[in-house]
């Protein structure tokens, strides 16, 4: 999508549409905002004009109403005529139309208190629909992007367009769309009731308004602009602050505080700019409504006192012109703050259907189940490249047989992983095949697939959640019990036990109260309940001291037990009874054989090997 409206287009009637669209499920609660909102229009105006007609009885009695009738304003005659319905309803007494007037006055502001909570309610829900309907929705598309995705985009971005600009459409329904059609509908009213009225006065108050508009005009496009910067700089603060915090290991380790402190002082500085822009043009603008709304006022009263000493109009007119002048103003004020909300609101939006149009997924065409399936994995011709012809596997072929343990040893960078990567379908490979039970993996199910490789990474991610969870992943088909039985397989449950909650205890923010090793062996237990038919185990040792590696070592001879394993490991110790080993060497297996085998031949796993043990 363009960037048009992020450039200062006034309205994008398709990206609205876009939102719009989202209202459909609640087109009901929609249409009664709607309803709502004329309804609170009209009722506002009206309660100008029963107070400037109780001003003008208050200052007549019930008896001399009459009297009135030899003015030809619309106003006096009005009075009357309500006077003569009063009569007629409750004949001549004590009663007078002060009485009637007030209890319909303070009627008119009951409804009016009412009408204005129920539309600022539903209009406020619809915004939460939408609000979460789109949000569930962003969050299902960000789920399925594939890998590369989330390598290119930094995470406070996402996170940005997940959280803050999802808000920013909320805005678009509870304090932009509906308010500024009341807003409008008032403004009409108020300016028909006003010239009908006394057209007179009407002109006399309208006097700034060209002044006021052009102003207006000028707030609108400086505050779009403003509130533009201030969500850039908003997800450039996100972006930066979510990346040190997860890298806040090295900014200390290596004494990177005070340098990495001036790079957030730097962007919190742009941040804040761009803030002060925006409040400098609310600080501009709405004194200079009030400037302006004095000066209508100021010839309201000038030209209105004249008329009223003259007899040709009477207080009341003026006392509700003065009425009028407020709720002429004040709309007119609150709709450039309106629009802008809308405009932020528009912004907002076409970020996040930005994100809902990227096409970063994996194509899932399969239809195949893994029910029964063996585990035989065959690479065959295998290229692939994380970024255009920049081949990280080159000409791959090699088999796994169904219960074999295949191991993957190689330098950094020569492709280990890469053969994981793509054995999952998390990235897509470019030329040659990969064949699980002779079949073409993209003919599986993609989450079948997933499910049937057991996956246990070198840096292990646990969720801020219970044990028994990190390990379920919350699916409820794993019971306790099981659980239990796969830690005591790997030989994890003693520590497990330690915890102050064992099974319950909450392990933190990515598991910040478990070693490294603890951290591990849970990965283990993970893999294990799942009951994959395919397990692969991608460095899983290279970050454990000795004593963790020999528990890792025999959870990793049990769970791999009857199971097609295929494991990367730089300890070449964890692999020696691997039934078949091949090494890589930037992206081409240049070796292959069990461990004897490869030693005898003194090639480069040799090397390898004699340089761990030399």
């Amino acid at each position: 999508m363009s960037s048009t409206t992020a450039q200062g287009k006034a309205f994008d009637r398709k990206l609205f549409g876009r939102v719009f669209a989202f209202t459909r499920p609640y087109r009901g609660i929609f249409w009664w905002a709607v309803v709502l909102t004329f309804v609170l229009s009209i009722v506002g105006v009206v309660r100008p004009i029963m107070l400037g007609w109780l001003v003008d009885v208050a200052a007549n009695t019930y008896d001399n109403l009459f009297v009135i009738t030899e003015d030809s304003s619309w106003n006096a005659r009005s009075i009357a005529w309500s006077a003569d319905v009063v009569r007629s309803l409750i004949g001549p007494g004590t009663l007078t139309l002060v009485w009637v007037i007030t209890v319909i006055v303070v009627v008119l502001l009951v409804v009016e208190t009412v009408v204005q909570f129920y539309q600022a309610y539903w209009t406020a829900w619809l915004g939460q629909a939408v609000t979460f309907d789109l949000r569930q929705k962003l969050y299902a598309k960000v789920l399925g992007f594939k890998l590369r995705y989330f390598d290119r985009t930094p995470i406070g971005t996402l996170v940005t367009r997940v959280i803050s600009d999802i808000e920013t459409i909320d805005d678009i329904f509870s304090q932009g769309l509906l308010m500024i059609m009341g807003d409008i509908l008032k403004l009409l009213v108020v300016v028909v009731v006003m010239f009908v009225y006394n057209w007179k006065l009407a002109l006399l108050s309208m006097v700034p308004i060209p002044l006021l508009l052009w102003s207006t005009n000028i707030f609108k496009n400086s505050i779009q602009k403003s509130f533009q910067d201030v969500r850039t700089q908003v997800a450039r603060l996100n972006a930066f602050v979510q990346e040190h915090i997860q890298g806040m290991a090295i900014v200390q380790l290596f004494g990177r505080e005070q340098q990495e402190y001036a790079k957030f002082q730097a962007i919190n500085k742009e941040h804040r700019a761009a803030h002060i822009r925006s409040v400098l043009a609310y600080s501009i603008f709405f004194p200079v409504v009030e400037i302006l709304s004095a000066i209508s006022l100021a010839f309201l009263v000038w030209w209105g006192v004249k008329d009223v000493l003259a007899g040709t109009t009477s207080v009341g007119d003026v006392f509700a012109y003065i009425l009028f002048i407020n709720m002429l103003y004040r709309p007119i004020r609150q709709l450039a703050d309106r629009f802008n909300v809308l405009q932020m609101g528009m912004v907002g939006s076409e970020r996040v259907f930005k994100v809902l149009d990227t096409e970063a997924v994996i194509v899932d065409e399969g239809t195949a189940t893994t029910a029964n399936l063996r585990g035989d994995i065959r690479f065959d011709g295998l290229w692939f490249a994380y970024e255009n012809d920049d081949h990280v596997l080159r000409d791959i072929s090699f088999e796994v047989r169904a219960g074999e343990m295949v191991a993957l040893v190689g330098a950094t960078g020569s492709g280990k992983s890469s053969i994981i990567n793509v054995l999952s379908r998390a990235y897509e490979f470019q030329k040659g095949s990969v064949k699980l039970d002779g079949r073409d993996i993209r003919d599986y199910r993609q989450a079948d697939l997933r499910r049937s490789i057991g996956v246990v990474l070198q840096d292990v991610f646990l969720f801020s959640d219970t044990v028994h969870n990190n390990i379920t992943l919350g699916d409820p088909a794993i019971t306790r019990e099981e659980v239990i039985e796969a830690a005591r397989e790997v030989g994890a449950h003693e520590f497990i036990m330690r915890l102050p909650q064992g099974y319950d205890t909450e392990v933190r923010e990515r598991g910040g109260i478990l070693s490294t090793g603890q951290r591990q062996l849970i990965a283990f237990i993970r893999a294990c309940v799942h009951r994959p038919k395919v397990l692969v185990l991608d460095e899983a040792t290279s970050s454990v001291d000795s004593i963790s590696e020999q528990l890792i070592q025999q959870a990793t001879e049990r769970i791999t037990q009857g199971r097609t394993s295929i494991v990367i490991a730089h300890r070449l110790s964890t692999i020696q009874k691997a039934d078949r080993i091949l090494v890589l060497e930037k992206g081409r297996i240049i070796e292959q054989g069990d461990h004897q085998e490869l030693l005898a031949r003194n090639g480069a796993y040799r090397k390898l090997y004699d340089l761990q043990y030399r």
